[in-house]
């Protein structure tokens, strides 16, 4: 195969240089760096066509970022001649897209001030405090969002709100609430937090059990869901690593 590969040089050469660094950057499963290495370009092209070409859409994300500041500035102007709910909600989104959390909290504020009533709105704002670190501001909005939609963001609101009652002392209704979403949601983010939480809470035989439950959605998913979560199945690689080790102490 090595001596295939120098039928494409120098291109080949450049083809394994974009397949090693999508790998060091996304870092899939190690044997395709085998592939990559003693394939030559022909591997390294089999590595482009399962792993990069996929990856490729999730990359939009990047350049919604364009778009969305030009739409921030817009909105901006809008809601200074014309503050309604609806402008302020919508800068409010634009903000926590865009990642300022503060901004978008002071967005939320005026949008409630101004007689705001939807969760969706509450919630933001908590999920806001929550980015912030203001947990104790969190808990109310997130409650309120949890109590007039059970299913807010398919459950994730739950979820946040688990964490804010662990992070202000209330282990007690953070342990029921989290256990209940668990139970609910499956998702790799739900399973990888509650394990998470459980560790923090000296439960560490239940963390394992969920660690491993997530570890087995992890083998038994299709491949472009292995790629979108792969986030949380590498934070998952690292709890159950720390949870052996803290069982051989």
């Amino acid at each position: 195969m090595g001596f295939i590969s120098h039928l494409f040089y120098p291109w080949g050469f450049f083809v394994q240089i974009i397949a090693l660094v999508h790998f060091f950057r996304r870092r899939p499963e190690w044997y395709w760096l085998l592939v990559i290495f003693m394939g030559g370009a022909i591997g390294a092209a089999v590595y482009i066509i399962a792993e990069v070409i996929p990856d490729a859409g999730l990359a939009r994300k990047a350049f919604e970022g364009y778009g969305r500041k030009a739409r921030i500035t817009v909105v901006e102007a809008t809601v200074a001649e014309n503050p309604s709910v609806a402008n302020l909600e919508e800068l409010g989104e634009l903000y926590w897209d865009d990642k300022q959390y503060a901004r978008a909290r002071d967005a939320f504020n005026r949008a409630i001030a101004t007689k705001a009533d939807a969760p969706q709105t509450f919630y933001r704002r908590g999920m806001c405090a929550f980015e912030l670190g203001d947990f104790a501001a969190a808990v109310p909005d997130l409650e309120f969002a949890v109590h007039s939609e059970p299913k807010m963001d398919f459950y994730r609101a739950a979820m946040f709100l688990s964490q804010a009652y662990a992070q202000v002392g209330r282990k007690e209704d953070a342990a029921a609430l989290f256990a209940e979403a668990a139970q609910l949601s499956s998702t790799p983010e739900m399973l990888y937090n509650y394990a998470a939480f459980l560790k923090s809470q000296g439960r560490l035989d239940e963390s394992r059990e969920w660690a491993e439950k997530l570890e087995e959605k992890r083998r038994t998913s299709p491949r472009y869901v292995q790629r979108v979560e792969r986030p949380w199945f590498r934070k998952n690689n690292a709890l159950r690593k720390d949870l052996r080790q803290g069982s051989k102490v």
